[in-house]
């Protein structure tokens, strides 16, 4: 089945691709992605697709409009090339925090975004934790939604790190730890922390038992890492012991390197969902690969076989 099998990928994560693609023993598709002198984005695919089954790689991190143009019109062209089914696969989903409105007269920007997406023809979606899993029913198109709790698991495991509790950096995030404290057989602590702005936040209190304990943080993503940053100094000053991340998204925007550097984290444990210039490679920071679970999800796609294990 697998020739009729094709991985296309933009520019937003090669690398990643042809890891996938390595992992399905496929070679990745023929596809030219560049730019006319103007700015605007030229796509050509350079091989035949007519009837197969396509996946797009391609997650919309920053630049996230030149990365979501770039997705579209790729999708276009498939389309347009008479590919029997695309499936858009976006490890790390653009746009996900405005899924709502939190105040009078803003978008819901995340269900946009799934909109384009599937008006522009894509048969499916592939993802990695999703900021807030109710973007799924934003999709008129079937969602496989994967966690890379298993990932991380399986990285502090070797770790042998002991008297462990998972923490949580805000209420929103329970689900996540819940499943991450399940695999540790650790304990479950979670931070009440209230928002300021879109940027800054305010630590309240930490709610469950963490002195003298190791704590992870668990988290979907970082950005500025100003809640980690918060999240940490709370923890030690609550007595935890050593303190740990594994957040999935490494967006790290803005000042973020810097307050990872200077903040009391020992070690932050982060996803290959979206690249990670060699600049932001910190001694502090490990680049895990979500590779192997994305192609197994593909290959399981391809062959119309249950996924639903890679789920947990």
């Amino acid at each position: 089945m697998f020739d009729k099998l094709a991985v296309f990928c933009g520019n937003a994560n090669p690398n990643l691709a042809k890891d996938i693609c390595r992992y399905l023993k496929i070679k990745l598709g023929d596809a030219l992605v560049s730019r006319f002198n103007e700015g605007e984005i030229c796509v050509k695919i350079n091989e035949n697709v007519r009837g197969k089954d396509v996946f797009l790689i391609q997650p919309t991190s920053p630049p996230p409009n030149e990365n979501m143009m770039e997705l579209l019109i790729m999708i276009d062209a498939l389309k347009r090339a008479s590919a029997r089914r695309i499936t858009a696969v976006l490890p790390y989903y653009g746009y996900a925090r405005q899924d709502r409105k939190d105040q009078p007269r803003v978008p819901i920007t995340a269900k946009l975004a799934a909109d384009l997406i599937t008006v522009a023809g894509a048969s499916r979606l592939l993802t990695v934790d999703l900021h807030a899993g109710q973007i799924q029913g934003f999709f008129n198109i079937p969602v496989d939604h994967l966690y890379a709790v298993n990932v991380f698991v399986e990285y502090y495991q070797k770790l042998r790190l002991e008297n462990l509790v998972v923490v949580s950096p805000d209420v929103g995030g329970i689900k996540m730890a819940r499943a991450y404290a399940k695999r540790f057989a650790a304990g479950l602590a979670i931070i009440d922390k209230r928002r300021l702005d879109s940027e800054k936040t305010t630590v309240m209190n930490v709610m469950g038992e963490v002195e003298g304990k190791n704590a992870i943080i668990v988290d979907d993503m970082v950005s500025t890492a100003g809640s980690l940053v918060e999240a940490t100094q709370a923890l030690k000053e609550q007595g935890a012991g050593d303190i740990y991340a594994a957040i999935t998204h490494p967006v790290l925007s803005g000042p973020a390197m810097e307050r990872i550097e200077n903040c009391a984290l020992k070690h932050l444990a982060v996803c290959d969902t979206i690249p990670v210039e060699d600049s932001k490679l910190h001694p502090k920071i490990k680049l895990l690969t979500v590779a192997p679970l994305l192609a197994e999800a593909i290959r399981r796609i391809h062959r119309e076989e249950s996924v639903s294990s890679l789920f947990d």
